[in-house]
């Protein structure tokens, strides 16, 4: 089964999601995407949220029942919340609910992430055998590091290779972060959303390659993962320009035999998929 282990749908007018840019002032659903996949032949996404909103979270889960091409929903829930146990307990109980993303990059406080009643709800997460996602940018490393040291079984992903300054060309301190976090096993790394953090409209596949190299260099074959950020990615690139680029960047370093882990198995593994 290949994934894409990481896209959004959304209604715009719902107003869960805001951005400037026309090209993502539209619908963007199942039926759009489907086509888009099977001349990609891949079979299976991963949902991720784009509005810290419950209720987004339940019209992503919504489509799941009804769209044969989601995998599994990455869904907000509020760990601040002292409800928060509760509220897991309910989406735990739907098998297309796989992980739980805060949005890390939008809030004020980059320590957000290590606030106390945060980490208990991490606790508890980690408790399940839940997936999380980490939404970031390389200021939030060093207090990822904290949560990845007191939680070491947190299952738990680094989105868009967390967003390094691509457009700048700059890989410190990115570059030793990211290396220790990898040194934590538990931990994944998706391959996306670098085109939108180069120049979106002069990227070059070897603008990209130092930053796909480490990582994958860092997390090896077995714990990086595919992601193509549609429709987020169409402010730079369409989604065969992602697909192809990533394809050849991580053939360039792994070789073909890492293919259907990069581009299936590991998220298959990760998510807890349905692999039938």
């Amino acid at each position: 089964m290949r994934v894409d282990a990481h896209q959004h749908f959304w209604q715009w007018s719902r107003g869960w999601f805001s951005h400037p840019e026309t090209v993502l002032q539209l619908d963007y659903l199942p039926e759009t995407l489907q086509p888009i996949l099977k001349a990609q032949d891949i079979d299976k996404t991963i949902l991720v949220q784009t509005a810290p909103a419950v209720a987004e979270t339940d019209f992503l889960l919504e489509l799941a029942e009804t769209s044969s091409i989601i995998g599994g929903v990455v869904g907000w829930l509020d760990l601040e919340s002292p409800d928060f146990p509760r509220d897991l307990k309910k989406y735990r109980r739907n098998r297309k609910f796989v992980a739980v993303r805060p949005m890390l990059q939008n809030l004020r406080e980059d320590d957000w992430i290590v606030r106390p009643q945060v980490m208990e709800s991490l606790s508890l997460i980690a408790e399940t055998g839940l997936a999380f996602d980490f939404l970031t940018f390389t200021r939030h490393l060093p207090y990822v590091l904290q949560v990845l040291t007191r939680i070491p079984s947190l299952r738990a992903v680094m989105d868009h290779l967390s967003k390094p300054e691509i457009m700048l060309g700059k890989m410190q301190p990115w570059q030793d972060l990211m290396a220790e976090v990898a040194q934590h096993p538990n931990v994944y790394c998706k391959i996306s959303g670098m085109v939108t953090e180069a120049d979106p409209i002069n990227w070059t596949r070897e603008q990209l390659r130092p930053y796909a190299d480490h990582v994958m260099e860092s997390f090896g074959a077995d714990r990086v993962m595919f992601g193509s950020d549609w429709p987020v990615c169409l402010l730079a690139a369409s989604y065969e320009e992602v697909f192809a680029t990533a394809r050849a960047l991580v053939l360039d370093k792994l070789g073909k035999g890492a293919e259907q882990a990069v581009f299936g198995d590991n998220a298959v593994r990760f998510y807890r998929l349905d692999a039938g």
